[in-house]
């Protein structure tokens, strides 16, 4: 496919932050004779690779603000237009050496996300949208699954763990839509679920509890790949409620009545 101008700068950015997050992921298992080791490693890579985009970034486009999940709001004089950054989503996955991570990023203008990219360092996926251009995997366009009926898909959720809110009320979600689906399916980072719904791996995904970056590039993808996201009310405050259910149009509407159901 050919980039945009911005979709260039965005790529260029992921991908040098991400690049030593690939070699430094290749040390977490020497760390793991270390309870404290690793978890500090993590910070400091999440650290690092969070610098690298600001920098980058703000190089390229100079005033736009920033939300990011290691530093969080930085104010820019464009009001306009701001990046959303996950400098290390799937940082769980990264500190018990699952290769499920990545650098996220997406752009908001005037409230809208209009661009996003997610690059796995590792496996050298690289994610790309642009509002209505569509959504592309590696250059390869993206579509949703086409199944129709819940006994024939597989979702995907966040299993409910230690902390994680309402755990009684995520079980019962959990339950509600296991029984009528083909089987289930969690990765650990909500980015990398949204954009498998994107590239029809799963067929839908939901989850309560996000910040913005979870959201913001997965939820573009979603759409620019024919599918449907919305909060777990059927509204679009999806960073307001902390939720997301998406998937395309028929398979996101069930999937949102039986979490009705379940939430009673």
């Amino acid at each position: 496919m050919a980039r945009s101008a911005l979709l260039n700068v965005m790529v260029s950015a992921v991908t040098k932050a991400g690049r030593p997050l690939a070699r430094d992921f290749g040390e977490i298992e020497n760390l793991q004779v270390s309870m404290k080791g690793p978890a500090d490693f993590v910070v400091a890579a999440d650290r690092k690779a969070g610098q690298a985009l600001v920098a980058e970034l703000t190089k390229a486009r100079p005033g736009y603000s920033f939300l990011t999940k290691d530093r969080g709001l930085l104010p820019g004089t464009d009001e306009s237009h701001r990046w959303i950054v996950d400098p290390l989503a799937g940082s769980t996955n990264f500190l018990h050496g699952i290769p499920v991570f990545g650098v996220a990023l997406a752009l908001e203008r005037e409230g809208q996300i209009v661009a996003a990219v997610l690059f796995n360092p590792v496996t050298n996926d690289l994610y790309v949208s642009e509002r209505g251009a569509g959504a592309f995997l590696n250059d390869r366009r993206l579509r949703v699954a086409g199944r129709t009926a819940l006994a024939d898909c597989v979702v995907a959720t966040g299993i409910p763990h230690l902390g994680t809110p309402d755990h009684p009320g995520a079980i019962r979600k959990l339950q509600s839509v296991m029984i009528e689906v083909a089987g289930m399916r969690s990765s650990g980072s909500p980015v990398f679920e949204l954009a498998s719904v994107a590239a029809g791996r799963i067929d839908a995904y939901w989850q309560e509890g996000l910040q913005p970056w979870d959201i913001a590039a997965g939820a573009l993808f979603v759409r620019e790949a024919g599918g449907k996201s919305s909060d777990l009310w059927g509204g679009e405050k999806m960073v307001e409620t902390r939720s997301i259910c998406a998937g395309n149009e028929k398979i996101q509407g069930r999937l949102l009545t039986a979490l009705t159901t379940a939430r009673g």
